[in-house]
């Protein structure tokens, strides 16, 4: 008869070999997930680069308006002072 409280060598090592299976199952799914997580933030990044590129794009184009602007306010002004004064 053999005592129930001692442990069987074969049993541990079935059970140890479950255990690395196991850990190897789960690093497996911690990797694919941090490759993911990696791919989403170079996605991130190029998205911002590609945004701050764009918003700089409109803020030059922007710039020549003000210009553009304050010639026409000074020709209307010119031009009302110019139909005051002919009358």
């Amino acid at each position: 008869m053999t005592d129930p409280h001692t442990p069987d060598p074969l049993s541990a090592a079935v059970e140890l070999e479950r255990l690395r299976g196991t850990m190897e199952a789960g690093f497996a799914r911690v990797d694919g997930s941090l490759a993911l997580l990696v791919q989403r933030g170079d996605q991130t990044d190029r998205q911002l680069a590609d945004h701050e590129a764009r918003l700089d794009a409109l803020e030059r184009a922007r710039r020549p308006l003000a210009g553009v602007t304050a010639m026409a306010a000074v020709s209307a002004i010119a031009m009302t002072a110019w139909r005051i004064t002919a009358r």
